[in-house]
């Protein structure tokens, strides 16, 4: 029976299936170092975004991060500045990678929204783990917010807004993707 109570949930259930698929694929090229190919998984028209947090008080949560284009955020950056800051790892010569980072990307708590034909939203929570040399050990712990773009060869990632759940960043440099 088309347009049946059980036919929207198996197709929720496949649009699931596939935003995670997607966010398995792009994690094990993260974590493989595989960034030439990570950046093919993104829009060319891409808005990468991580605000900063701000430790607020009782009832003033909603000036918790910065906001766009007015305040200092971590990263606000397009496709350009992404694929630079690839070239750069690649040369072998960036002194924030050498030696290369290792990383673990997590996420969990996978939310799906169909917003038109061919966007969705997804919400994730996530944890980056990084570790450098012996001893430099970090984690970063927070939410995610995408636009999904449906092409032909499969979602594009076309806007990533980042939210870490720490004000304060304790690791020495922030070279890694989310």
């Amino acid at each position: 029976m088309v347009g049946s109570p059980k036919n929207a949930l198996i197709d929720e259930l496949l649009v699931r299936y596939r935003v995670e698929q997607f966010y398995i694929q792009e994690a094990e090229l993260l974590d493989t170092r595989q960034f030439e190919a990570w950046l093919d998984l993104l829009a060319d028209d891409i808005r990468y975004w991580m605000p900063v947090m701000r430790n607020k008080g009782h009832g003033e949560w909603d000036d918790e991060y910065t906001r766009e284009g007015t305040d200092l955020n971590w990263f606000d950056e397009g496709k350009f500045e992404l694929e630079q800051r690839v070239k750069q790892i690649a040369t072998g010569l960036h002194w924030a990678e050498e030696p290369i980072s290792r990383t673990c990307h997590m996420f969990s708590n996978l939310q799906v929204t169909d917003d038109s034909d061919d966007e969705l939203t997804a919400r994730c929570r996530f944890i980056v783990y990084r570790n450098r040399t012996e001893t430099e050990t970090d984690f970063f712990v927070g939410k995610r917010q995408d636009t999904l773009r449906e092409t032909d060869d499969g979602f594009v990632v076309a806007a990533r807004e980042i939210y870490l759940d720490q004000s304060v960043l304790l690791a020495k440099n922030l070279t890694v993707f989310f």
